[in-house]
């Protein structure tokens, strides 16, 4: 039996970094990063046989746990049939089919194969579809490794942006925008003197690569006002957060709260391919007409829509959309919260945590985070000797402060209550 520190130095001499993905590294928490050998329900076995209860769920796809056994019989079915077929099958249809019935500001889809793919395409959509290039983002929040998105913002208002990474050319991201999270003042500044030139805005409405935050409901109003004004598209990366925080995603929860909201255009990934590389985009008619073969906008992909991927992704939200799911998993988030909470009062020492549906994070801090710059500011140092106290006590957390955690349906109330044990111990250690 290999160790993971043997297989991490295996790894490096033929993956850059030994990771294919660069947060699964540890390089922010330190240490040797756990080799997984396989998983099952909530809890996941690294190469030296220990088990972990696993807040990761592969960054929020396996909603259901792993292997559950609807999902492996889809799966298993549709293998038999052929892996790829570079042709239309009818599961395709089926899966946005049920795409678009679970979230109304849909009325077309199509599909990708992984959320970077599903963000560029509808970034490219957009600027199509306006005849505009300019775009705002907003810092903190991530939509995938496309060149254009990789920005962050500088000091001040409505900053040009600056590549955050080697080998983006400045001229690709002259025409983004990047503005502060919650922050209405650079809003309304940015289409006061640039609206006519703003093809979208491309949100998280609750981030999830900032650790977990969320955009105030005057932020998405005011959102919603700014691009219905001046023709911008707003669009919801809701690759995160879609079907997890909600069976119609974040922008259900934000339309309980603003009467008749809705996004022009949506961004999915994670729990509609239920582990599998699926992803989509989707929005309005007239919009999603302007996609090749219809329209000028081109956007492709050899293995969308792949037949593995689209059972996989349909068997996982024929399972979160039975009834009670969400309201279950969204208590048992819950718990874990106010556990982790009260297990840091216990310990004396300041957290704070927030949660939506089966979504979470917490932070070393007197009071949630509204943006960027504040996560910034939490306790790093403190999290990092968390993270590693309660992975020695068997309980695996995203290994960075600026990753959501994700409760499954498979988390049962004593998975939470040793959970929570586990941080109390960690936390007086």
């Amino acid at each position: 039996m290999a160790s993971n520190q043997a297989l991490f130095e295996r790894a490096q001499r033929v993956i850059p970094g030994g990771v294919n993905s660069p947060v699964r590294a540890f390089r922010a928490v330190g240490g040797t990063p756990r080799f997984i050998a396989r998983a099952e329900g909530p809890y996941m076995w690294d190469a030296e046989g220990r088990q972990y209860i696993d807040y990761i769920g592969s960054w929020g796809p396996m909603i259901l746990g792993h292997g559950h056994p609807a999902v492996l019989e889809a799966v298993h079915k549709a293998i038999a049939d052929g892996f790829s077929f570079g042709a239309p099958t009818e599961r395709e249809i089926e899966l946005a089919e049920a795409i678009i019935a679970l979230v109304p500001s849909i009325e077309q889809v199509r599909l990708v194969s992984s959320g970077t793919e599903a963000g560029m395409s509808a970034l490219r959509l957009a600027r199509g579809a306006t005849g505009r290039n300019k775009i705002i983002k907003f810092e903190g929040c991530y939509h995938g490794h496309a060149d254009a998105l990789l920005v962050k913002a500088g000091s001040g208002l409505a900053t040009f942006g600056h590549p955050t990474s080697a080998g983006v050319p400045a001229d690709v991201v002259k025409h983004t925008l990047v503005l502060e999270y919650n922050n209405l003042a650079q809003l309304d500044e940015a289409f006061a003197s640039q609206g006519g030139e703003i093809a979208c805005v491309m949100i998280e409405p609750i981030a999830g690569n900032m650790n977990f935050v969320r955009a105030s409901v005057p932020f998405v109003t005011r959102l919603r006002e700014l691009c219905t004004q001046h023709g911008a598209l707003l669009i919801f990366d809701e690759v995160m957060t879609g079907f997890r925080v909600a069976l119609g995603g974040a922008q259900s929860v934000y339309a309980k709260l603003i009467p008749g909201f809705k996004p022009d255009m949506s961004v999915f990934g994670k729990v509609i391919g239920g582990g599998m590389p699926l992803a989509a985009f989707g929005g309005s008619r007239d919009v999603m007409s302007q996609l090749a073969p219809l329209g000028p906008v081109y956007q492709a992909g050899t293995l969308s829509g792949n037949p593995v991927a689209t059972a996989c992704g349909l068997a996982t939200l024929k399972e979160v959309a039975r009834p009670g799911f969400h309201e279950a998993l969204a208590s048992k988030t819950r718990s874990l919260v106010r556990g982790l909470e009260g297990a840091a009062r216990d310990a004396g020492v300041a957290l704070v945590g927030d949660s939506e549906g089966g979504m979470f994070g917490f932070f070393f801090a007197d009071a949630l985070p509204q943006n960027y710059g504040v996560v910034m500011a939490t306790d790093k140092e403190r999290f990092n000797r968390f993270f590693h106290g309660m992975l020695d006590r068997g309980v695996y957390l995203a290994p960075a402060l600026y990753e959501a955690g994700f409760v499954s349906a498979a988390h049962s109330a004593d998975d939470i209550a040793a959970t929570i044990r586990a941080a109390g111990d960690a936390l007086r250690g």
